[in-house]
């Protein structure tokens, strides 16, 4: 058997890189060598002959040579595939075996993983199934990736009428159809420093889901994280000083999450974790704890200028104002303190005799004809405090005290005014009702019928957050739109306390029109003619073959694809198009997924929508309109 059989065996032992296919998941022994996975050093060990070709013995300790590690495990002769010798074949592997890319000596830190998105959402986690393929980026790279795009499709809805527009009003609503790393650094230049509140529902993985974010589950963590990283980086430029952004956020990822972005928005400015029930019963198919829950991560962009406002007054809370009198409804509680830090010793100053009145209800610090004396003695006769000084109570006493004689004894009792109800300070946990998953299908399902999305938001949960986030006048951004709750929940609330909150939407799945922008039309007529909310689309370059590959269903059509990118496509750099069409029968020869794989690292990822310093280039053929709304848009006219 020769070392690298010897290697497989071993590796096999190891059901984490064993794939469902049977195949040992090369990535994902790579990616656990770098890290050091403890139990992947222990089954090398365990082994004589990896023991000796991965380890050094320094002074009695064994030292693991990592980077040997991933040259052996990268390299084209171990468990070499058709899709290796492919990339081998057009020049695209060294002759050390590995990918160009990886041999680079420029950057292996992925800082863009987002190319592709496949849509819709699964039941099991409630969250988008998308697909993110990873991409190695130079810096320059990067640099051009992230420049402002060109805008296309522009309408503008208002009064109940769309129109297309070329121009672009402030203080219109937004709705962004693109990638939305690339809407977000497009926003920088009109509004960086002028969102006050973003709200964003990522995907993110679960157990259910291990290939969310990779071909496999080899870079699985770290991809999700870049990804995050690289749009958080940009929400914190967009964030007003006294701004503040929330993440929803599942178990699986909380902790991860949170380490993140106490880097980059600083631990000294993480506001609270909030728990959200959205399923009350549980997912009862979980095997130990059904969760019940989700998260909210809350950060300000500087804790020192941040506020927050109570929650809305409940329903349920206003129902306990069952009492009324001249100046409106109330509820009683009692005039002395209980609990703790309730005893005279504690609060002397609040230990003073009252004389009251039941039948004229006169009260005062002064004994009178007909008064009864009363302290704040417990049934206990323990002696506690009152609520009130002496100076506050002689100020509020008409309006907010009533005396009543409860089981033959005379006490004193606060009217709590429903009209001086400013609602509750937000806890860390928010549960009601309105806050499930099916409240918030039934809700989505009246604007735009059955299965016009799969699992939204609750309309009464974004209401309630953007209630303790905003005030009337603040910008509000979502890039990752979905169905467009946070949309509809601006517009709800700008109607309920007569507030100008404006929305930014970014949205990069095809419903991005059909959903997010139609159920804003239908709610704006609803809520008032005069909300105005603009529409517009990222111009598409090499994005339109991204799409196409993702729906693509047969081997025929990914063929015809393969030539069209050759012809039509912007390829990328490192790809040699004449070896590419000299070794078309081996393409062909390729898994389904495989061929899907190297169409989409034949393309140049630079170049998915147009940039904005190439609006004027005879080859885009951008049309006068979409000019004339774009230069507008980012003030260049």
């Amino acid at each position: 058997m020769t070392f690298l059989n010897t290697l497989e065996s071993v590796l096999r032992q190891d059901e984490r890189l064993v794939a469902e296919n049977g195949y040992v998941m090369k990535n994902k022994a790579y990616d656990m060598g770098v890290v050091g996975d403890s139990n992947l050093l222990k089954l090398l060990l365990s082994n004589s002959d990896t023991r000796r070709h991965f380890f050094k013995d320094v002074d009695g300790v064994m030292v693991f040579d990592s980077m040997k590690f991933g040259w052996t495990v990268t390299s084209k002769e171990f468990l070499p595939d058709s899709y290796t010798r492919y990339k081998n074949k057009i020049g695209l592997v060294d002759n050390s075996g590995l990918n160009i890319v990886q041999s680079k000596d420029v950057c292996l830190v992925w800082p863009y993983k987002d190319c592709v998105l496949e849509g819709g959402q699964i039941k099991e986690d409630q969250k988008r199934n998308e697909i993110f393929y990873n991409e190695t980026l130079a810096p320059d790279e990067i640099n051009r990736l992230l420049y402002p795009k060109v805008f296309t499709n522009a309408k503008r809805f208002e009064d109940g009428k769309e129109s297309s527009t070329t121009t672009f009003d402030v203080n219109s609503n937004l709705i962004i159809k693109g990638n939305n790393l690339l809407a977000i650094s497009s926003l920088l230049k009109k509004y960086e420093g002028k969102i006050k509140c973003i709200y964003i529902d990522p995907p993110y993985n679960t157990h259910s889901a291990a290939n969310t974010f990779a071909y496999n589950n080899s870079f699985n963590q770290s991809t999700w994280l870049t990804f995050m990283k690289n749009r958080l980086e940009f929400a914190k430029k967009l964030l007003s000083p006294d701004g503040l952004i929330i993440c929803a956020i599942d178990h699986n990822e909380l902790c991860y999450l949170g380490v993140l972005m106490d880097e980059i928005f600083g631990v000294e400015n993480q506001m609270g974790i909030l728990a959200v029930v959205h399923n009350p019963g549980g997912r009862q198919d979980e095997k130990f704890f059904p969760t019940a829950h989700e998260n909210m991560l809350v950060y300000a962009n500087d804790i020192t200028r941040v506020k927050i406002n109570n929650l809305p007054p409940s329903e349920e809370k206003l129902k306990e104002y069952k009492l009324s009198d001249e100046c409106g409804n109330y509820k009683l509680r009692g005039f002395r303190r209980s609990g703790n830090n309730s005893r005279r010793t504690e609060r002397p100053a609040l230990y003073y005799e009252i004389f009251v009145d039941p039948i004229s209800q006169k009260i005062s610090l002064e004994n009178f004809y007909g008064a009864v004396r009363i302290l704040p003695i417990d049934d206990s006769g323990i002696e506690r405090c009152w609520r009130w000084g002496p100076e506050t109570l002689l100020a509020k006493k008409d309006k907010y005290l009533e005396i009543k004689n409860v089981n033959g004894k005379i006490d004193l009792y606060i009217k709590e005014r429903e009209s001086d109800y400013q609602g509750e300070r937000p806890k860390t946990i928010w549960d009601k009702s309105i806050y499930s998953g099916q409240t918030a299908t039934n809700e989505l399902k009246k604007l735009l019928g059955n299965n016009a999305f799969s699992y939204p938001k609750s309309i009464y949960l974004m209401i309630d957050v953007l209630y303790v986030a905003t005030n009337k006048d603040d910008v509000v951004l979502d890039f990752f739109g979905g169905s467009g709750t946070t949309a509809h929940a601006v517009m709800a609330l700008n109607k309920r306390d007569g507030g100008n909150r404006r929305f930014i939407l970014c949205e990069q799945m095809n419903y991005a029109e059909d959903v997010t922008y139609k159920r804003a039309k239908i709610v704006s007529n609803l809520v008032s003619s005069k909300i105005a909310i603009t529409y517009c689309e990222l111009a598409q370059l090499n994005e339109k073959f991204l799409d196409a590959i993702q729906k693509t269903t047969n081997d025929v059509e990914l063929e015809e694809l393969h030539s069209n990118i050759l012809k039509n496509g912007f390829i990328n750099y490192k790809m040699f198009i004449p070896e590419i069409k000299q070794f078309d029968s081996s393409f062909s020869l390729l898994s389904f997924d495989d061929k899907r794989h190297f169409l989409l690292e034949l393309l140049d990822k630079n170049m998915l929508y147009v940039n904005l310093c190439d609006i004027d280039d005879a080859d885009f053929n951008i049309t006068e309109e979409d000019k004339s709304f774009t230069n507008n848009f980012y003030g260049r006219s």
